[in-house]
């Protein structure tokens, strides 16, 4: 069950990325829908101008304009909203409800304007209509269902119609538009099917990179940074305090007769107490803070912002943190630690740390179980 219940976790998140990414896809490849579909309904009254009634012609025209600034409205919205707002459970919906307007209004509009007497002007409207499906392929590929639900309020009125009529030549213009319209409804699955395949790829990869890239800056034993990765991100919070000219403060940790520990209760319980180590370490510092295990039994952190006063006073309260924990037949675990401050003669990382751990080894010169400052 430990194993099912991440993987599960992790193959929700992606579904749920993916599910993100086909609405930001939907929302960018369908803007240009909301004026070609009104422009081709003016370009179509114009061409059939002399054979339709205008009355009806000015109604569809209205009837398309509110639907028009309806969805650039939606777009508008989507586009100024933060990102973290841009959810499918926030805009599926809306969207759904203004392709559905937008699409029956060309479709009912195509219907009501379609002339009675003139098989031209009919193969016109029915061209376009066509031609209004082909561009939802495009604009709407990301979701299938969008896709074949417009289609359908644009074609389907017409189409319809054409059938209950006795002209050969109007039903062959209905069932040739409905073989199209087969073919296409195929190829839109299809095609939103491999969009969603990339889309998991993509996120998937990702995925394996971000977690392959997190072992390798990980130490497993303690879950710290492992002793590149803390040197990385140690250099460039030194770089910063330095640019900035922050107080930035070291503290070197080492445990106590750690040999004894391994050479006594075993490996085992030596990889224990150096786990017990890191949950201390990870709930003793800042987000901000930049620790890890620099390998064995010692690990160091680094305190940006932070006076030598307080960064001793957090030493000391991680000796008492420690001093408190016990692990397995373990009953006294201690560490000494070494603290030093950024100073106008450290030139560089290595340097600051080193004064550190000199202070560290009069630590444990002392009697260990302490903290000593850099001289």
């Amino acid at each position: 069950m430990d194993r099912i219940g991440p993987r599960y976790d992790q193959q929700t998140q992606i579904a749920d990325q993916v599910r993100s990414d086909r609405l930001h896809q939907l929302f960018h490849q369908s803007v240009s829908a909301v004026f070609g579909s009104y422009l081709a309904a003016l370009m179509l009254c114009w061409l059939c101008w002399d054979n339709l009634d205008h009355n009806v012609v000015f109604s569809w025209i209205a009837l398309l304009s509110v639907s028009s600034l309806l969805r650039l409205g939606m777009f508008i919205a989507y586009f100024r909203s933060p990102d973290l707002e841009r959810t499918p459970q926030r805009w599926e919906l809306i969207y759904w409800l203004t392709l559905v307007l937008s699409a029956g209004i060309w479709g009912g509009g195509a219907l009501a304007v379609m002339p009675t007497n003139d098989l031209l002007s009919q193969a016109l409207v029915m061209l376009f209509a066509v031609g209004m499906s082909v561009s939802a392929v495009s604009c709407y590929s990301s979701y299938s269902h969008m896709t074949l639900a417009s289609i359908a309020l644009v074609l389907l009125p017409c189409t319809v119609w054409l059938l209950f009529q006795s002209s050969t030549i109007q039903v062959g213009m209905a069932l040739a538009v409905l073989v199209f319209a087969s073919f296409v409804a195929g190829a839109t699955r299809k095609l939103s099917q491999a969009l969603e395949t990339a889309f998991r790829l993509t996120r998937e990869m990702e995925q394996a990179h971000s977690i392959s890239t997190r072992a390798a800056q990980t130490d497993e034993l303690t879950g710290l940074n492992n002793r590149r990765a803390f040197f990385e991100q140690a250099q460039q919070l030194y770089s910063h305090c330095m640019n900035h000219r922050l107080p930035l403060c070291v503290v070197m940790l080492d445990m106590d007769h750690f040999k004894h520990i391994n050479d006594t209760y075993g490996h085992q319980v030596g990889d224990q107490v150096l786990r017990q180590m890191g949950v201390v370490i990870s709930k003793s510092f800042r987000p901000t803070d930049v620790y890890g295990r620099l390998g064995g039994e010692e690990f160091a952190v680094l305190l940006p912002d932070t006076c030598i006063e307080v960064a001793l006073d957090i030493a000391e309260q991680v000796t008492r943190s420690i001093a408190g924990s016990m692990t397995g037949p373990v009953h006294c675990i201690t560490a000494s630690l070494g603290v030093a401050s950024m100073g106008s003669e450290d030139h560089d990382l290595h340097s600051l740390m080193n004064n550190a751990d000199k202070a560290l080894y009069r630590a444990k010169a002392r009697g260990r179980n302490q903290v000593a400052v850099s001289e």
